[in-house]
């Protein structure tokens, strides 16, 4: 889309919407008149990058149903926690896999890389970020506690809570995400029955 729009832009004057469709596109494509045959091939080369660019948002409107899908046959109900759609819950069960691997609610939490690091100084005690684990599934927990925060949910209520106890705001996050992972591990523990 960034490529269309720069070709469109060298193509007309004008000024063209960041956040364009296929369709805003292809009404501008088919409004423009070359002069030279360099416009000639730039308004080919906008052409092929909708057919792309169309082909693209077919290709994601499938992808989509088939996660909807094997998100539903997998039986979880991690969807039940606030803020894990569809895609969300295809990574916490895909890179996550057998939960019996982790015996305990900590064990998974450092496996995704929630579990902090104690940084502590002198009488200061603090945590920091843990960099190792599972990046892919830490940032599928960040999404989700990005989401609670967002609105009005008990993981707001907490976020600012801890805020309130005199947390940085990204110490509360990493608290929050700790606390999602708890509540994952629950989720898929509960859903094979253990």
């Amino acid at each position: 889309m960034c490529r269309l729009h720069t070709t469109l832009c060298h193509l007309a004057e004008g000024h063209f919407p960041k956040r364009m469709t296929a369709r805003q596109g292809a009404a501008i494509v088919a409004r423009i008149r070359p002069a030279d045959p360099v416009s000639v091939e730039r308004k080919a080369l906008a052409r092929d990058l909708l057919a792309e660019i169309r082909r693209l948002d077919r290709d994601l409107v499938e992808l989509g149903e088939r996660i909807n899908t094997a998100v539903a046959a997998s039986g979880s109900t991690v969807t039940d926690i606030v803020g894990v759609g569809p895609i969300v819950a295809a990574y916490l069960i895909g890179h996550t896999g057998d939960i019996a691997r982790f015996p305990t609610a900590g064990h998974y939490a450092r496996y995704n890389g929630t579990a902090p690091i104690e940084a502590s100084s002198g009488q200061v005690k603090r945590h920091r970020l843990n960099p190792r684990g599972n990046r892919q599934l830490n940032h599928a927990l960040h999404m989700t506690a990005v989401t609670q925060v967002r609105y009005e949910t008990a993981g707001r209520g907490y976020y600012l809570a801890k805020q309130a106890a005199g947390k940085s705001r990204k110490e509360a996050m990493r608290a929050l995400k700790r606390r999602i992972s708890d509540a994952v591990y629950r989720q898929l523990a509960a859903d094979t029955g253990r």
